[in-house]
């Protein structure tokens, strides 16, 4: 996976992107979460490859399974409380 994503400060500010393009990891998430599956998301971008698609999912994985989350409770007085979860 390492060779198919690949991060520049100089490219997109950073963000993780398909190596060689400026395809970002956070694009193709977008797309699936808009409602697009891999086959639509190759069909309307060529250059891509299954195995991308692929990488970019598993990337995102491996961040938000080292992330802490914050679960925001309701409370009586209708604030928010952060609480950490690992």
């Amino acid at each position: 996976m390492e060779n198919l994503i690949s991060q520049n400060p100089n490219i997109l500010g950073g963000k993780p992107v398909i190596t060689g393009t400026r395809m970002s990891v956070e694009t193709i998430l977008e797309l699936f979460s808009a409602g697009m599956g891999t086959e639509e998301i190759l069909k309307e971008y060529p250059f891509l490859k299954e195995e991308h698609i692929k990488a970019a999912l598993e990337l995102a994985a491996r961040m938000v399974g080292k992330e802490e989350s914050y679960i925001f409770k309701k409370s009586a007085a209708v604030t928010h409380e952060i609480s950490r979860r690992r």
